[in-house]
């Protein structure tokens, strides 16, 4: 066998087992923000609670800061907008994402409001549907319940991993809230669903 072709028949060996490893480094990258995020956000909670608890709405600078800048809600808003993403003006689609990030960032909020000491266990890392694509699934557990599985979904967008969608109890957040989008843009238009977004936040509603 002549040394190049040795060489080439080396390198394709190597070449799998190199990408596999930078891989599952990555992945394990996915796992531990995700991990180091929730962890952050709940020590944050249990330090402050006492001016939370006077001040509720101190929560949403919270989250702004610790959680917000792992998600990419521009992809999150235009997977649920789906078809009628792309007939959205440039200004349209910037009050798309400025209201439904409020929308989300609201119920998360609640959701932290809520929190009572429930454990969070974070599971093996899934590849997603593409190299740059994971899965992060946890588990929600408290005594005496079924534990609730929570799964992000994440890309890497070349600095950084990012969640595009988050699956709770096999309900994806984007897929849920894509059919209550689309049945309001075909009644009101893009300018409706705004509308509907802005309502939500001003009610304090989902």
């Amino acid at each position: 066998m002549f040394p190049q072709r040795r060489f080439l028949l080396s390198m394709l060996f190597l070449l799998p087992l190199a990408w596999s490893g930078a891989l599952l480094a990555s992945q394990d990258d996915a796992s531990a923000l995700v991990k180091r995020t929730s962890e952050r956000m709940l020590s944050t909670l249990e330090a402050r609670k006492t001016e939370i608890d006077r001040n509720p709405s101190l929560i949403y600078g919270m989250i702004e800061n610790v959680v917000a800048p792992h998600f990419d809600f521009q992809r999150i808003t235009q997977g649920a907008v789906g078809q009628y993403w792309r007939q959205a003006s440039a200004q349209q689609q910037r009050a798309l994402v400025d209201g439904f990030k409020q929308v989300l960032v609201r119920t998360y909020a609640r959701s932290l409001l809520s929190y009572s000491g429930q454990e969070i266990r974070y599971l093996s890392v899934k590849p997603g549907s593409r190299p740059n694509m994971v899965v992060v699934p946890t588990e929600v557990r408290e005594a005496g319940s079924t534990p609730i599985p929570v799964d992000y979904r994440m890309y890497d967008n070349g600095s950084g991993w990012k969640v595009y969608d988050v699956v709770i109890n096999n309900a994806s957040l984007v897929g849920n809230y894509r059919n209550s989008f689309a049945n309001e843009v075909r009644q009101s238009g893009i300018d409706g669903l705004i509308a509907k977004l802005d309502e939500m936040n001003r009610d304090g509603r989902e």
